[in-house]
Formats: structure tokens, sequence, C-alpha cells
């Protein structure tokens, strides 16, 4: 695993708001990664989120967004070779010098494997949708496949994640949805990241980005994982906090249980690991 980052690549994604890491893992490491997410989503049906077996909200349907991927999200709760993967102090060290934070905790990790002919992503930013608001959150993003400009790679608009709040739009049938909220991105120019499998990308949590259609028979699956910066407080939002959590907090708590939101990572202070 490539893991060490440069103060080049630091400046880089802070003035981008994302940064592609090519050749990320060996092709020993990206067959395990590979092994361990295909049986992770294949154990977990057709439930998206773990715990949420009984919850209709959480079963993937036949709509619109369920043909944009396959979504299946912390798979490191129910999982025990994912719950090794994501629980890698060497990703949460790579997350908090990027960001620039003392220390790192996973939000929530998801597959989201594009299917043969599967929609496109619209444009969208990923901290809104979550319970805490952060202008430091940070996703990693490892192609399984080779992403390209055919099946779905990823695209941004570098640099929107300086002038981004918290106001955003869903993931629909729209791509051009977000620029309602931001008219001024509708004329900056997209960039398209394609990844050869292995490689991975980082992102901030409101840089503007989205992915292409699969215009292909084959699969386009990725693996992520969201981090969360050790500190933050809840927002109001459930998101993907489980309900008797979810019923306890208080707006302005802080996110800070091991069990649903483990810390990775610290520059100072004791961390999970597995």
């Amino acid at each position: 695993m490539k893991t060490e980052i440069t103060k080049a690549q630091i400046e880089d994604y802070r003035e981008n708001g994302f940064l592609v890491i090519p050749d990320f893992l060996t092709l020993e490491e990206l067959t395990v990664w590979r092994d361990a997410v295909d049986d992770a989503v294949a154990a977990r049906g057709r439930t998206k989120l773990a715990g949420r077996e009984q919850d209709a909200e959480w079963q993937e349907g036949d709509g619109y967004y369920d043909r944009v991927f396959i979504q299946r999200i912390n798979l490191w709760q129910d999982h025990d070779k994912m719950r090794q993967l994501m629980i890698d102090d060497r990703l949460g060290k790579m997350a908090t010098e990027l960001a620039g934070v003392e220390g790192i905790r996973i939000w929530h990790d998801q597959a989201l494997n594009k299917q043969p002919w599967g929609n496109p992503t619209g444009w969208h930013l990923d901290n809104p949708y979550w319970s805490f608001h952060s202008k430091d959150a940070i996703s990693i993003w490892v192609a399984l496949d080779d992403a390209t400009l055919e099946n779905g790679c990823l695209y941004f608009l570098p640099g929107t994640h300086r002038e981004a709040t918290f106001e955003n739009t869903e993931i629909g049938e729209r791509l051009d949805g977000l620029f309602t909220v931001y008219p001024q991105w509708a004329t900056k120019q997209a960039v398209p990241v394609p990844m050869k499998a292995g490689s991975c990308s980082f992102h901030n949590g409101i840089v503007a980005h989205g992915a292409g259609a699969n215009m292909t028979p084959g699969w386009r699956r990725a693996m992520t994982c969201a981090y969360m910066p050790d500190g933050s407080i809840f927002n109001g939002k459930q998101n993907v906090l489980p309900d008797a959590y979810f019923s306890g907090l208080e707006i302005g708590d802080v996110l800070d249980d091991d069990d649903q939101n483990p810390l990775i990572y610290h520059v100072n202070k004791p961390y999970v690991t597995v």
C-alpha cells in the first residue's frame, strides 16, 4: 500500500479538493480488497445499511438511484475482513495529513458498484448529507476495477470546496441539480479522473463531484470510506446513525462513540486498532 503523503500532494489536495494516488494497492492487496468487498456485498443481500435489515427505507429498490450504483454501507460493522481493511491507521494517517486535522474517525464506508449500463451519478457534495458539518471531512475512493470514461469514472469541479456551503441537492435524474444551488459552478470545466484498478483518490467532503454512466456491459466496482475529523459535533441529521444512538443525541454533542465512529488515527491520543 502506497501510504506516504508528500508536501506537494497535500498542497494539491487543498488547492483542488481532490487527489489521485496511482497504484495505491499492490496486485496482491487489490485481490484481497476485491474478494473482501465482493463477499461482504453478497452477504448483505439487498440491505444497504448495516443493522437495517427490517427497515424498508434501507432496502434496494428499482428506482433511478438504485440504478446509479449498488450501494452497501458500513460493511466494516458486519464483515470481519472489511473491518480489518477499514480500521487501518495507515488510511487514517493519510486522511489526517491531507485534511490537516489531528485525528480521523470513520463516518461510514460504502461499496459503490456501478452496474452494467448504470445511470450517471449527478453532481453533489458529500458532507451535507451527514450528521456533522465540517469543511475538513474527507473520503477515500478505491478503484477495484479500472474506472474509465466509458464505465463511470469520477469527475470533479476543482476548487469548489473553497466556495461551498453545506447546501446541497439529492442525487437524482437531473445531473445539474446542484447548479440550482450554486449557479456560478455551471460554467466550470469538469475534470475526469479515470483510474486503474488499485489506484485511489481522496476528496474533500464539500467538493463538487459526480460520475459518468456505465456505458459498458461490465461492472465498475469501488470501495470508499468517509472520514469525520475527531471532535466533530452532531448537527441534528440522522443519516446512518442507529435509532437508539440518534435518539440520545442533542445538537452540539460530540460524535465520539467508537462503536459507531471508530477513531482510527490520532496524532496524540490512543485510537482503535484491529
